[in-house]
């Protein structure tokens, strides 16, 4: 059995834990800053897996020179409607932060706007980033690849990443409709938190190094994920690889897995995001319109909208309960 030991620390604590670590292990303050609020976003917002729990891979990856802990992302206007982010191989929080401010003002005067990332080392969820399309008013989608740890449907060899996908959906004067999900059917990080605590996981979930189904996810990560919903997850995930190497100009999977060098944290890859105005597609009213939808939708007993636990997460002030071992381990790291 797993350590499932916690111990309370606060979002300051934890912005502060972070942030020592980082600059300690080769980060300037710009990035330290953008990954300090990546981290303490996704604690405060109850996504672990995309939090603290990646610590240890962002530091190997820094300490052994994989990734640029003083990238200096380049943005570029290269049409009215794409703008293009170059992400000095550093880490995609900044670039992310740089681009989307341009993108956003794209969007909104020309209806649609796609922001294609390249040269950056993705490790966190994408919602904050469809998000902070949404706070424009603003649709937003994002997409991602990452190395092989996922078979095609009907397949018993890797070749996706988990490849997930977020789409934002603005609504004025209250939270926005996040989705954000793996096309695995369990996020690699949660497979990995699983293992760590010793728990089993769903079937369907994964086959062991040997191409078996299994339920035990410390044999899925020597093995491989499968696809949510079959052939349907397989498809997504598929759409995922095009957009966000086939079409930025960026690795694939099977690329990005043979060029890293495996020592820690995640390979060098892109993003493919898409920020897209309803005001201009729908016209006024569109707001009012979709609301009804929502008033519907959560009318139904037992619904509830995409987002909603994130938003209700972060509502708290109180400490986040954090894996002990995972904080000793972060500690060592920082010191």
């Amino acid at each position: 059995m797993g350590s499932q030991v916690t111990v309370p620390l606060t979002l300051d604590e934890i912005a502060d834990l972070a942030a020592r670590t980082f600059s300690n292990s080769g980060c300037d303050e710009p990035n330290t800053r953008a990954l300090v609020r990546t981290v303490v976003t996704a604690e405060r917002d109850g996504s672990l897996a995309h939090g603290l729990f990646r610590m240890p891979g962002y530091v190997a990856s820094l300490r052994s020179g994989k990734v640029n802990g003083k990238a200096r992302p380049v943005v570029t206007r290269r049409t009215p409607v794409i703008v293009s982010v170059h992400g000095d191989n550093g880490y995609a929080p900044l670039a992310i932060e740089r681009g989307l401010p341009v993108l956003a003002e794209a969007a909104k005067k020309m209806g649609v706007a796609v922001m294609p990332m390249i040269h950056t080392h993705h490790f966190a969820a994408l919602w904050p980033e469809v998000e902070a399309i949404a706070a424009h008013g603003l649709i937003g989608l994002a997409c991602t690849c990452y190395t092989p740890f996922m078979a095609p449907y009907g397949g018993n060899k890797s070749l996706f990443g988990t490849n997930p996908i977020a789409f934002a959906w603005p609504r004025p004067g209250r939270n926005p409709v996040v989705v954000d999900m793996a096309t695995a059917a369990m996020a690699l990080g949660e497979v990995q938190i699983a293992a760590r605590e010793g728990h089993s996981v769903p079937p369907g979930t994964g086959l062991d190094s040997d191409g078996k189904p299994t339920i035990d996810p410390g044999e899925i990560v020597k093995g491989m994920l499968l696809p949510f919903g079959g052939y349907k997850g397989s498809a997504i995930a598929l759409m995922v690889e095009l957009l966000s190497a086939g079409a930025v100009g960026e690795r694939f999977s099977f690329e990005a897995g043979e060029a890293d060098k495996k020592d820690g944290g995640p390979p060098r890859g892109g993003e493919f995001i898409l920020a897209i105005s309803p005001e201009l597609l729908a016209g006024p009213g569109w707001a009012e319109h979709c609301e009804s939808f929502f008033r519907r939708f959560e009318a139904i007993d037992g619904a509830r909208l995409p987002g909603s636990r994130r938003h209700k997460n972060r509502l708290s002030d109180a400490p986040r309960q954090i894996n002990a071992d995972l904080v000793t381990r972060i500690r060592a790291l920082c010191n």
